[in-house]
């Protein structure tokens, strides 16, 4: 009983670390869902943003057929949580 209690725990432990370490991971580009993650908003507001200009985001294929999705950098990431959104273009 106890080995079988402690399995569970094991397995537990190990899907709670693979959580942070993903979450610790530096990439490249992260897709609007990720970024929108990282960021705590939802995909809609960061959708916006890139939009809208308030974040630097570009367009990139995504295997989609000729649909392409935004990207967001990893410099425009640390740079939107040290001094927040662009201001609005006009």
């Amino acid at each position: 009983m106890i080995d079988a209690e402690l399995k569970t725990w094991m397995d537990r432990v190990e899907q709670m670390l693979a959580v942070l370490v993903q979450r610790q991971t530096v990439k490249d580009f992260y897709t609007i869902e990720e970024f929108a993650i990282l960021a705590g908003k939802a995909e809609f507001t960061v959708r916006n943003w890139a939009r809208m200009g308030r974040i630097s985001a570009e367009k990139k294929g995504s295997g989609r057929g000729a649909y392409q999705s935004w990207v967001v950098s990893h410099q425009e990431l640390e740079r939107f949580r040290r001094d927040g959104l662009l201001p609005l273009k006009r």
